[in-house]
Parts: C-alpha cells; sequence; structure tokens
C-alpha cells in the first residue's frame, strides 16, 4: 500500500487531524514501477488518489476507485461551493476507472443519476467478536443511555443529536473541529473523545441505542459495530441508514431524530445482533477481489486470485 506516511504532508483545512500528502507524482509513478502490480485499487479522491489516478493512465495501467465520501455535501457545508462542480470534478476522476466500488446500492443510483459509470458494490464487514453484547459492562450514567460515534463535524450531524429532546444520558465518541464548541454550548452532554479497540466495544456494549445523525454518509460502519453490539440504531431515513437498517427490527429511521431514538429503544437487541452476523469481513473481502480489474488487460483478477498469499512463479508476492 502507498499511504502518506512517511510523505511530505500539510494539514488539511478545517481538519489539520487529516495529513495531505502533497507533489508525489513522481514517487508514485516510480513506486508503480518498482511494485509492478497485478491490480491497482485507489481509495480516495485525495492529493495522493489524484497523483495514483495520473501515474497509471500514464503507465497504461487499468485500475479501480471506491467511493466512500460524499465529498460535494461535505464541501458545501463548510463552503459556497456548488454540489455540481464538486460532482463534476469526482466524475472526472472516476470515469478513468475500470470500475468504482460503492457501499450500498442507494449510493450506486444515487451516483448513477449524476453520470458516473461502471459502478459496482463492495459491501462492508464488521468485527463480530470485538463488537458483541457484553452483560458485564454497566456504564456509571442514567438511563438510557444512548451514543454517538464519529468525527465531531458539521457533516456528521452531531449538533443534531446532542439538542435531540430524549431523556436519559448522551455520550458522544469522538474528536473533531465541533468538539470545543459542542463541550461549551451542550454540557449535560458526555464528550469522550476518541476510543480504540476494546476500549470502544466495551462503551458501545454499554449503551442502549447507537445514535447515527449524520445526513452525509455513504455507509456508515458503525451502526453495524453498534448491532453487532445488539444494539438498536436510530438515524435520518437518508444514504447510507436506509441500506443498513432493517426498519422496525433493528432500527428507527424518522425525519425527527428524537422520536427515531424513541422507537428505536423499543426495539429486541437480538435481532441487531443477528443482522450484524451477515456482514462478516471474508464476503467483503471476497467482493473487493471480484471487483479488481487486471492492471494490464490480460485476463481477470478474479480468475488470477489476486490479493491471496501466493508468490508468483519468480519469486515475487502479488503486487
Amino acid at each position: 500500500m502507498m499511504t502518506p506516511e512517511g510523505l511530505f504532508t500539510v494539514a488539511c483545512p478545517t481538519y489539520p487531524e487529516i495529513r495531505l500528502a502533497l507533489m508525489q507524482g513522481g514517487r508514485v509513478r516510480r513506486w508503480l514501477l518498482e511494485v509492478a502490480p497485478d491490480a491497482v485499487h485507489i481509495a480516495t479522491e485525495g492529493p495522493l488518489g489524484f497523483a495514483a489516478r495520473s501515474a497509471a493512465l500514464r503507465a497504461g495501467l487499468r485500475f479501480t476507485t471506491s467511493y466512500h465520501t460524499q465529498f460535494p455535501q461535505y464541501l458545501s457545508a463548510r463552503y459556497p461551493i456548488p454540489e455540481c462542480l464538486s460532482y463534476r470534478l469526482l466524475r472526472r476522476f472516476h470515469g478513468a476507472a475500470s470500475r468504482t466500488m460503492v457501499g450500498t446500492e442507494q449510493v450506486r443510483r444515487e451516483l448513477r443519476r449524476r453520470g458516473f459509470r461502471h459502478l459496482v458494490q463492495w459491501g462492508r464487514g464488521v468485527d463480530t467478536e470485538l463488537f458483541r453484547p457484553r452483560s458485564d459492562v454497566r456504564l456509571p450514567y442514567p438511563g438510557p443511555i444512548l451514543v454517538c460515534v464519529g468525527r465531531v463535524a458539521v457533516e456528521k450531524g452531531v449538533a443534531d443529536f446532542c439538542r435531540a429532546p430524549v431523556a436519559g444520558t448522551k455520550i458522544v465518541v469522538g474528536d473533531g473541529p465541533l468538539l470545543a464548541d459542542l463541550r461549551r454550548r451542550y454540557p449535560s452532554v458526555v464528550f469522550t473523545g476518541f476510543r480504540y479497540g476494546e476500549d470502544l466495544a466495551r462503551l458501545i456494549a454499554g449503551a442502549d441505542c447507537l445514535v447515527f445523525p449524520s445526513r452525509t454518509d455513504t455507509f456508515g460502519l458503525v451502526m453495524l459495530e453498534g448491532m453487532a453490539a445488539g444494539l438498536p440504531v436510530a438515524a435520518y431515513p437518508v444514504t447510507g441508514p436506509v441500506d443498513v437498517v432493517r426498519e422496525g427490527v433493528t432500527g428507527c429511521l424518522r425525519t425527527d431524530l428524537g422520536a427515531a431514538i424513541e422507537a428505536a429503544l423499543r426495539l429486541d437487541r437480538r435481532a441487531c445482533r443477528e443482522q450484524a452476523l451477515e456482514y462478516r469481513w471474508e464476503n467483503a473481502t471476497r467482493q473487493f477481489l471480484d471487483n479488481l480489474v487486471d492492471a494490464r488487460g490480460v485476463v481477470s483478477c478474479a480468475t488470477r486470485r489476486v490479493g491471496a498469499a501466493v508468490p508468483h512463479a519468480d519469486g515475487r508476492r502479488p503486487g
């Protein structure tokens, strides 16, 4: 993998914790020649992704991309940038790919409507061993305990969660540019900052409902993590939740977030766990491998089992 780690980076405007690797075109081209990959997948539309796109095109390599983030909505929430201009740039970026992987059918329909082509689905997985019901966890707050996990930023709708008129304790897990402001405005809300691994899994398991207030996500993996711990989900009826939540069974989707929370708290937690067990990492990985294309267009990657830990005849491992 090539990532910004170890490269020259600058802080992303409004998100200093996100580092952007700039002016890396030459390095990416040399890396592609050295690795001689069987397949090339570009994960994001950031500066490194654009450099990889350019390098692959110059080298005559086919590649796949994935669409994870609603950048047009994110940008318009911060700056006066029309969404149509952002979508035009994204169409150009992904238009050169042999396939663009999307998380849900809803996202595929939306992007197709906006002129994107070669769209295929790539689902998600959840660690159902880490995220699981835990009867021994008791959080020291009055119930019901409502938890919201994610970046504390305007596009995530965290403020909607904080002001929802519901009883109990609200917990926000995460960090971001709005954290200090929301802490000041909502002193009754518990803000934990970042949590990882076992610590995060135990905190989620100790709650009664996972609230997902974002209107801009393409999937929302944390909803699966909450379900795996036996939590029903409360969210808006928008892209992401409409493909993940089974209405009235594993969660409730309402235009009124408070009403969604009240309804979700009445659901059977066992059904939530059962749905999460359907999202295994093995299934997501197999789907990803099947979506790859041969970088030189000789044979399909699925046939060559790209990604398997099997050396080539000359001893090289797959690129």
